[in-house]
């Protein structure tokens, strides 16, 4: 049975090593708003625009996260939206990337002593990717996109 267990982990890992190979291709992304003021989301849609065009990546924004391949996540986590986010995550098919944009995602920045914002992003579930700003142009979130796609290729 122990070599059954691991034949079955040593599949899983081979299985996840594919994906995320695969992922360099297309990242399919979820967009998750975390209470935002906004100005995020508005960068994020100009991002798809044709004038940036983002889909030449493979990137392309899913409307269910269970076809997602990424979290892309804009905002403060709130109490409400903590648990939200969570859910969101145990949801994803793994190995799930997770894109914090904005200043707010990444550290809460004027919002850091506030009664409504529990903890950071990366308290509540691994971010791999930040990419800060308030906002951030669509030129750093491509550099960002573009660093997500090294880091899973491992090239530094």
């Amino acid at each position: 049975m122990n070599y059954e267990l691991q034949t079955m982990n040593y599949e899983l890992r081979t299985m996840n090593y594919l994906k995320l190979k695969f992922l360099t291709k297309s990242i399919w992304v979820f967009h998750a708003a975390c209470s935002p003021c906004n100005n995020c989301d508005i960068e994020v849609l100009d991002l798809l625009t044709p004038r940036y065009d983002v889909e030449r990546f493979g990137m392309v924004l899913v409307g269910s996260v269970r076809h997602a391949d990424a979290l892309l996540v804009t905002g403060i986590p709130n109490y409400k939206t903590a648990e939200r986010i969570k859910k969101l995550y145990t949801q994803a098919p793994k190995p799930c990337l997770v894109v914090a944009v904005g200043s707010c995602a990444c550290g809460r920045i004027m919002f850091r002593e506030s009664y409504n914002s529990p903890c950071a992003l990366d308290e509540i579930i691994p971010v791999d990717v930040y990419i800060p700003g308030c906002p951030p142009k669509p030129e750093a979130m491509i550099a960002g996109i573009v660093k997500l796609i090294n880091k899973i290729k491992g090239v530094r």
